[in-house]
């Protein structure tokens, strides 16, 4: 089970919390490619809203939903704060374009296109202040203990939806808890709704409100291989299809590569952050098979494999090694997702496979071998396949 953070401002969290919906914004921006081959958006707006998607497509039905009310002097919100705990109503969000007949864009101030519908699960009132929950340490023993997911987005930008590692999960739920001494709202035959003024969720006689808005699936492949056959980046397209798709039976060889055989799926991250830097593990993922914990660091490449990209994963395992398994214990599966070579006869070929060899001496206590994965087009589809080497 993933946990997810939205971003809130006081006008956005009482609208979620009356329609029980998490939603995050592309802007004044239309999606115009979904399910379409086309777009006449400039290419870095169509990269960052596919960035959107991947994180909007990593949400799973029963998943955690956590909310982050953003300080506001304006509105004497001095100091940000988490409340929760929802959970997800379905798999992944849906796409309510950006138009004149959003549902609830007048409310909202803004346009909300990506969208989570939720139920309450463990709702409190209080929330726990930033300070409470990043920055306080009376109770940590180790630094890889603080919630180092919410630190980096802190540090890097704006992220409306970002999900955190289930130890991290588990801290912050436990901070919410002991902030209301462990007392829950009752919500049987009441609606939710938020007090700005007291900064609280609070309880309301009013009827439930029922969602009214549009739910469009989300379908990015068709771009994806219009992308890939003009031979042009389409990395975020990349990543957006593999966080939708993976371990749910929709391309049996993408699980089969990655995941293996029947896996119980636990936990999906995608642009996880592995530093201050810009490191970010592209799509990573926790598993149990076989009665054994796997976290699977997934390094996703639009471009044919190059031997570079053996430094990439080599961060990624020192990252993890220091901040993750310390916290969770789990062997490692590094992963390297390329497009397909066709001359395996080739130099280039040979260094990079003498890379991976390479990476694989030097690691052997920390981590499995280097999985070296392949893609390509077939039948108006991507086919994935392990290259044994």
């Amino acid at each position: 089970m993933t946990t997810h953070v939205f971003i809130v401002d006081s006008t956005t969290f009482r609208l979620h919390l009356e329609n029980l919906f998490a939603g995050t914004g592309a802007r004044d921006y239309r999606i115009d490619f979904n399910g379409k081959k086309s777009t006449i958006l400039h290419h870095s707006i169509e990269n960052m809203l596919f960035g959107m998607i991947a994180d909007a497509s990593r949400v799973r039905k029963g998943d955690q939903i956590i909310f982050y009310l953003q300080m506001s002097y304006s509105k004497k919100i001095y100091e940000g704060k988490f409340f929760g705990i929802f959970t997800a109503k379905n798999d992944w969000s849906f796409l309510d374009d950006n138009g004149k007949n959003q549902y609830l864009k007048n409310e909202l101030g803004k346009s909300l296109t990506f969208r989570t519908l939720i139920d309450p699960a463990k709702v409190y009132s209080e929330g726990v202040t930033e300070w409470e929950a990043l920055d306080e340490i009376k109770n940590i023993q180790s630094p890889n203990q603080m919630l180092w997911s919410l630190i980096y987005r802190k540090l890097k930008g704006n992220r409306g939806n970002t999900m955190i590692t289930i130890y991290e999960a588990e801290r912050l739920c436990q901070l919410i808890r002991d902030k209301n001494n462990r007392k829950e709202l009752d919500i049987n035959n009441h609606k939710l709704s938020f007090d700005e003024k007291a900064q609280k969720i609070i309880l309301t006689d009013n009827p439930a409100s029922k969602y009214g808005g549009e739910a469009e699936d989300l379908d990015v492949l068709p771009r994806l291989m219009a992308k890939y056959k003009e031979d042009k980046s389409f990395e975020p397209h990349l990543q957006a299809y593999i966080v939708k798709n993976i371990g749910k039976g929709t391309n049996k060889s993408l699980d089969e590569c990655i995941m293996g055989e029947t896996p119980d799926f636990e936990w999906l991250g995608n642009e996880v952050s592995c530093g201050v830097g810009m490191q970010r593990i592209d799509v990573m993922i926790s598993m149990t098979t076989k009665g054994q914990r796997v976290l699977v660091p997934v390094e996703l490449k639009a471009v044919e494999a190059d031997i570079i990209n053996v430094k990439q994963i080599q961060r990624y395992i020192d990252w993890i090694g220091q901040y993750y398994t310390p916290n969770r214990q789990s062997d490692i599966q590094p992963v390297l997702l390329s497009k397909a070579i066709d001359n395996k006869s080739s130099k280039k070929y040979q260094e990079i496979i003498d890379s991976f060899k390479g990476f694989n001496a030097r690691n052997a206590s920390r981590c499995h071998n280097l999985k070296y994965v392949e893609y390509h087009l077939e039948n108006d589809d991507l086919l994935f396949k392990t290259i044994n080497y």
